[in-house]
């Protein structure tokens, strides 16, 4: 009984290529697909914290402050001071700006938090509302 042994197959630099080139499309596939998700999160963290913030229209009118969206964006602007946060990668930078001090439509930060949630982001926009209306 004799085992007949088959040789494999030369690899040619055609099939090393076409096998680099598709395992490098599928890392760029799962890339994007990754960057994709976290921008739908990111997104709808920012729209979960505007729905928050503009659940009570009758508060934000009484303290003279308007809310906005903008895309990953949500803050809360009033004629002195704007308190904004910024949702990217699944964190969000909260930042109170001072409106007194700069040119008009410009704010210089005076403080800032990077939190890892939406509670989180809403408990610092609610202490910087606390500091700015004392």
């Amino acid at each position: 009984m004799s085992t007949k042994t088959k040789k494999p197959a030369a690899l040619t630099l055609k099939d090393a290529f076409e096998t680099e080139f598709a395992r490098r499309e599928m890392e760029r596939r799962a890339r994007e697909d990754a960057e994709r998700k976290q921008q739908e999160a990111d997104l709808a963290s920012a729209q979960a914290l505007h729905d928050a913030i503009s659940a009570d229209p009758d508060f934000l009118a009484k303290r003279s402050l308007s809310a906005d969206i903008r895309r990953y964006t949500v803050s809360l602007d009033h004629q002195d001071y704007r308190i904004s946060a910024y949702f990217e990668g699944g964190r969000a930078n909260v930042t109170l700006s001072d409106k007194r001090t700069t040119n008009p439509g410009s704010a210089a930060p005076r403080k800032q938090e990077t939190v890892e949630s939406v509670e989180d982001a809403l408990r610092f926009m609610a202490q910087f509302l606390a500091d700015e209306t004392r």
